[in-house]
């Protein structure tokens, strides 16, 4: 992938808490229009990654450049008006609300008149929430969730919960999705149509993603790169067919070289 154009570029990251070190040293690129998966056994530091491009955390070391512009320390809610949205490992939905009034939460840095005007749901204001509206419903839509959108998300399986956070995310027109373990907790079929649901959202809204997973068939299947942690570390990074003939990535899953 030389000369590829580079959305999000990682550089030589560190992250400690106390005394203990989550990331070290860590480098690579994502680069516009890919899904790149980041795997790596438990305690490898995947999700403190996720945490340190989304703004969470602040590292200690490194920098990091996003959309050509490099940052020193973001909030999270700095990350997502640029362009940055995430899901996570444990579903994070407001679960007495409806599917629709959850994604259209998603809407809420896109919305532009003030809190009062959304009080009154009155003139400018309503014109505006009937548009925001009428994008959730083409989200629901895509995602084939039509069937829920008036449910409260509390009452809905697990692998449906998962969908309605996923349009969440997608509600906030992302340029780049950090997906957490999208598929955890599923079963076959769930895994299926969530793996289809996130090459159709690469493919028809052009979203980059980063992706999580523990499934390393999944991930086989989807990622045109993978970066591999390991205790913190980097020790791959590559496409599918040289990772998973890498022998420290062979060693790190089958837990040879320990």
């Amino acid at each position: 992938m030389s000369g590829r154009d580079i959305l999000l570029d990682v550089q030589n990251v560190s992250l400690s808490f106390g005394g203990v070190r989550a990331i070290s040293d860590v480098s690579f690129d994502i680069a516009k229009g890919e899904i790149r998966a980041i795997i790596g056994p438990n305690g490898a530091g995947k999700t403190s990654m996720l945490n340190v491009i989304n703004g969470f955390y602040h590292p200690q070391q490194g920098r990091i450049s996003f959309n050509g512009r490099t940052r020193a320390r973001m909030k999270p809610y700095e990350a997502a008006s640029q362009g940055i949205a995430r899901t996570f490992q444990n579903v994070a939905l407001f679960k007495g609300m409806s599917t629709l009034d959850n994604i259209l939460a998603g809407r809420a840095l896109k919305m532009k008149r003030g809190f009062v005007w959304q009080l009154l749901r009155h003139g400018p204001a309503l014109d505006e929430e009937i548009e925001h509206r009428k994008f959730c419903e083409e989200i629901i839509d895509f995602l084939e969730i039509e069937h829920i959108r008036k449910a409260p998300v509390g009452t809905l399986p697990y692998g449906l919960q998962k969908r309605v956070e996923l349009g969440r995310a997608l509600a906030m027109e992302p340029t780049l999705l950090l997906l957490d373990e999208p598929m955890a907790g599923m079963n076959l079929e769930e895994k299926q149509d969530m793996s289809r649901f996130i090459v159709e959202v690469n493919r028809h809204f052009g979203t980059t993603i980063a992706l999580i997973e523990h499934d390393i068939g999944v991930v086989m299947d989807l990622s045109d790169r993978i970066v591999v942690l390991e205790y913190g570390h980097k020790i791959a990074d590559g496409t599918p067919d040289a990772v998973k003939s890498d022998q420290k990535v062979i060693d790190a899953y089958l837990g040879v070289a320990h």
